[in-house]
């Protein structure tokens, strides 16, 4: 699909605008750059299929991009700029492009994606260069591309956000064309599926769900964030809109600003929620940075010392277990099964499916990671791999945590509601045994009839794994690297104290570990 272009190269300069995971006209840096010139705007969407093609993207992802983008071309062509809607490789179209309009300058967001996206960027700039182009990259957030050290990011980020939103151009000198159709899914060789409880996507949307969580939702949210059972309705589950950029940052920071203003004084829990939401606002922005800061996190585990510790190819029965939530260990499968689903889980429980994953069934977090990537409809890289590392215990700076799935079950689904919905094949095993199937008298009739038996011996796989990840840790030189980790990717020193473990008491009495990990649900 190529979109249709009429008339006459434009005789005034045009300045392209790319847009990429920024799909929105407010509060957008890369817009609002190209509208303060005289001459024209072209704003332009490329649909990649490389990109799609890629085993970390899936059809729940375009399903949310083509509902953003049809907001957004309905925000630009009454702004007097249609959205051109192409189809192939960057380059190509936009030489194509460059060749019909003539266009000289083109401005578009730093994006913090894929090493797929990184490299596609690169040859970007390559043929920028080349074809005499001025490429104007600007910030939508407070990742910041080429800092020099960690230290005194998080204040920079606070000034960021502080900082006025930018108005939006009352109208844009557009060029003349036919905006392209949005593809379906199936049509980009993607799963044609959507079930009805994904999140729907768009610049509407996401204005709804932001007011909806700072007006109703979002009071329990401190206490209710780590359960699957409460966090569905107490998170803001702002998370897939941030992702694509249909809202930004700086302008949820402030609309939870001006909310807590309001409710000054009060000791009915607002305060406290909303304050928890600030801070993992601005952890979300510093797990960003670290891909930023080193993209091939993706697929490379940062301290050295873990290549090689797990298999490079996963055991394909074990992987297929877990993905598929037939495990035999039930909180894990109703966790799995839910996210299928919905596209979404809260972090606790993320990070649960991955620990389990890494450590119990001992796979590689690449072959995990893209799995889960593909399953989250808010799927971030620059949040998702420093995760999935995180949860892994591959970083050799963390705390290496290893998730109990039936004491997370017991405290986090104390009744079974969520368990029992989501594995239904457990309902004659009584509440007592719900977690542990296996200790229930009846469980001949059960296990391996209707639901699997645990794939592995729960005990024994917890000690094998937390033997061989401290082995390396003995390791020498570990210590050495792991400094200089540190020195690039620790949390960045802020005076004011933005990054805390602020998460309720309820939830400090999960024996875990670094609580530090567990403080990023939106």
């Amino acid at each position: 699909m190529q979109t249709c272009v009429s008339g006459e190269t434009a005789a005034d300069q045009v300045t392209l605008v790319w847009f990429k995971r920024d799909l929105r006209v407010s509060d957008h840096p890369a817009l609002q750059s190209a509208a303060s010139g005289a001459g024209q705007v072209l704003p332009v969407y490329i649909i990649e299929p490389d990109y799609w093609r890629l085993p970390d993207m899936s059809g729940r992802h375009w399903d949310f991009i083509a509902d953003c983008l049809s907001d957004l071309q309905t925000d630009l062509t009454r702004l007097g700029a249609p959205l051109a809607l192409t189809e192939g490789d960057a380059v190509e179209v936009l030489e194509q492009l460059r060749q019909k309009f003539g266009f000289t300058r083109m401005t578009s967001h730093i994006e913090t994606g894929n090493l797929w996206s990184f490299a596609r960027d690169k040859k970007v700039a390559d043929w920028a260069r080349a074809q005499g182009v001025v490429w104007t990259e600007l910030p939508q957030s407070a990742v910041t591309r080429g800092i020099a050290r960690a230290n005194r990011w998080a204040d920079r980020r606070g000034r960021f956000v502080a900082e006025p939103l930018l108005p939006l151009s009352p109208a844009l000198r557009g060029v003349k064309l036919v905006p392209g159709a949005l593809p379906c899914a199936a049509a980009l060789g993607l799963s044609a599926s959507r079930p009805g409880t994904l999140q729907a996507g768009g610049r509407r949307q996401a204005e709804r769900v932001l007011d909806d969580f700072l007006q109703r939702r979002g009071q329990p949210y401190r206490r209710a964030m780590s359960s699957p059972l409460s966090a569905e309705t107490a998170c803001s589950r702002l998370s897939p809109y941030l992702a694509y950029g249909a809202i930004t940052v700086r302008e949820v920071v402030q609309a939870t600003a001006r909310r807590q203003a309001e409710l000054k004084g009060s000791r009915n829990g607002w305060l406290g929620s909303l304050s928890s939401f600030q801070s993992r606002l601005a952890w979300r922005d510093h797990f960003t940075q670290k891909l930023e800061d080193q993209p091939d996190i993706e697929s490379r585990c940062l301290h050295p010392a873990y290549e090689g510790l797990r298999p490079d190819v996963p055991d394909p029965a074990l992987l297929l277990a877990w993905q598929t939530g037939q495990t035999g260990v039930p909180f894990v499968d109703a966790c799995m099964r839910y996210l299928i689903a919905t596209g979404w889980l809260n972090f606790r429980m993320r990070a649960m499916l991955m620990s389990f994953a890494s450590y119990q069934l001992w796979l590689d977090w690449r072959s995990t990671g893209v799995h889960l990537a593909r399953m989250f409809t808010d799927y971030e890289p620059g949040i998702h791999w420093p995760q999935v590392q995180m949860q892994s215990g591959t970083t050799g700076i963390n705390t290496i945590r290893i998730y109990n799935p039936v004491k997370q079950g017991l405290d986090q689904d104390p009744d079974g509601i969520f368990t029992r919905r989501w594995v239904p094949e457990l309902a004659p095993v009584p509440d007592v045994f719900l977690q542990e199937p296996w200790r229930w008298d009846g469980r001949g009739t059960l296990l391996g009839v209707a639901y699997p038996r645990p794939v592995v011996d729960l005990k024994a796989a917890v000690s094998q794994a937390r033997d061989r990840v401290w082995a390396v840790r003995k390791d020498s030189g570990f210590a050495g690297k792991a400094k200089q980790i540190v020195t690039k990717h620790a949390s960045r020193k802020d005076s004011a104290g933005h990054f805390v473990n602020d998460r309720a008491a309820r939830t400090r009495r999960q024996a875990s570990g670094d609580g530090r990990q567990m403080s990023f649900d939106l």
